[in-house]
This record gives C-alpha cells, sequence and structure tokens, in this order.
C-alpha cells in the first residue's frame, strides 16, 4: 500500500510562481524563456498551458515539476519555496507530489507494462510484491491487465499512454503534470486519454496539460496562454 498521503497546507493556492524568470545560455548568448512568470492554481484544478513553440510551456512545466530550476523569482508548492536545491531532494519531492505524462510515453522499453507502472514505489522502497499488485490494481483499472507481462514495444500508442497514466497515479500524487499528452495519439484515442484525465481531476487531483490543440484544452477548466515567455491571457 502507498505511504500515508501528506496533507495539504495552503488550500488557496497548491501551486505558485511568483515573478519567475529563466533564461538560457547558449555560447556567448543569453536567450530569455520565462520574463516574469505568475500562475496560481488551486488544489483539484485542471488547467491547460498553451503557446506557439519557443513561448517557454515546456520550460514553465519541467520548472513547477522540479525538472528545471529558476533564475529569481518565487515558486512555492504547497506553500514550500522551491529551487536551487540537490537533485535528489529534488527527487524525493517529486516522488511525494507530482506525476509525469509525456507525449513519447517515456516507458522503459526492456520492463514489463507491470514493471513500468510499479516504478515509482520502488523508490518509495515499498516491497516488490506489495507494489506489483499496487500496480495490478491500476492496470486493471485502466483496462490493461491483460497486458501487464507485456512490453511496450508490443503496446498500441493508446495503451502506452495509458499505461505511463498508471505510471504516475500510482504514488498517489497531488499534481499531474502532462507534456503533450495526446501529440503522439490519433482523435479517437487522444478524446480517450482526455476522458480518463477529467475522471482522475474528479478525484481532487489536479491536472497541468501542456498542449498546442484547441480541441483538448477546451476539455479542461482552465487555459493559460503563454507568449514569449509572459502570460497572456488567463482563463
Amino acid at each position: 500500500m502507498n505511504q500515508p498521503s501528506e496533507t495539504i497546507q495552503n488550500q488557496e493556492s497548491l501551486l505558485s510562481l511568483s515573478d519567475v524568470y529563466k533564461t538560457y545560455i547558449q555560447g556567448s548568448n543569453r536567450i530569455p524563456v520565462l520574463q516574469g512568470v505568475n500562475l496560481n492554481v488551486k488544489p483539484g484544478e485542471m488547467l491547460a498551458i498553451m503557446g506557439s513553440s519557443g513561448s517557454g510551456k515546456s520550460t514553465l512545466l519541467n520548472i513547477i515539476g522540479l525538472l528545471d530550476d529558476y533564475d529569481r523569482g518565487e515558486y512555492r508548492l504547497n506553500g514550500r519555496l522551491m529551487g536551487r536545491m540537490s537533485e535528489s531532494k529534488a527527487a524525493v519531492l517529486r516522488n511525494r507530489y507530482l506525476g509525469f505524462v509525456f507525449q513519447s510515453f517515456h516507458l522503459i522499453p526492456f520492463k514489463t507494462a507491470l514493471e513500468n507502472v510499479a516504478l515509482p514505489l520502488f523508490f518509495q522502497k515499498i516491497p516488490r510484491k506489495k507494489r506489483d499488485c499496487r500496480a495490478m490494481e491500476f492496470l486493471e483499472r485502466f483496462g490493461l491487465s491483460q497486458w501487464a507481462d507485456h512490453r511496450p514495444n508490443e503496446l498500441s500508442g493508446g495503451q502506452k499512454q495509458r499505461v505511463a497514466i498508471a505510471r504516475a497515479m500510482i504514488a498517489d500524487p497531488k499534481v499531474i503534470l502532462a507534456d503533450e499528452p495526446t501529440g503522439a495519439l490519433d482523435n479517437t484515442t487522444s478524446l480517450e486519454v482526455m476522458k480518463i484525465f477529467k475522471e482522475i481531476n474528479t478525484q481532487g487531483i489536479t491536472l497541468i496539460v501542456i498542449t498546442h490543440e484547441k480541441e483538448i484544452a477546451a476539455m479542461t477548466d482552465r487555459i493559460v496562454y503563454l507568449d514569449d515567455g509572459v502570460i497572456k491571457t488567463d482563463r
């Protein structure tokens, strides 16, 4: 079984970014990517982040997901200031609070669907029997129990993404971050994936979806538009 969930401390804002800047340096060039982003997300929200290529939306998601640091400003997760921490500490916080779903699935090719889903519990030091049992529960939930012993190359795109969602869910995250989760899927499968996300959201889990597809964004409750590293609209 999972360890007890940590109580959300700040009901007004589960995650908050205040005047966040990020610049990348390439050789002698400084490339500003985020230029004073302000964003507050309440527990249980489901929002889409949109923007053209190079607008900064993937960088923003990486900062929220503790995969990248910011230069200045403040980012708080559950009231706690994030930033300038060791990778090991960031990994602990990711495992406690965050689940990830990617366009390219990021499944480990030599592991079965069951092993892929169970992986976050390995890092929580859950015994193998318990984590495999929990992983099977999630595979059953997403209609994948008969594919438990299959490797990713034996699964369809939609099946891979459902495995990825199950893996994101298994550690009981407070937030799921989805980076173009329907980008590699056909329209029918994309809608199926979004229906799964909406079902997850009804359980109180916060969802942040990066997408360039208006139809996908319209299935969320809030749409944030980034342009040149600044939030232009938030509705």
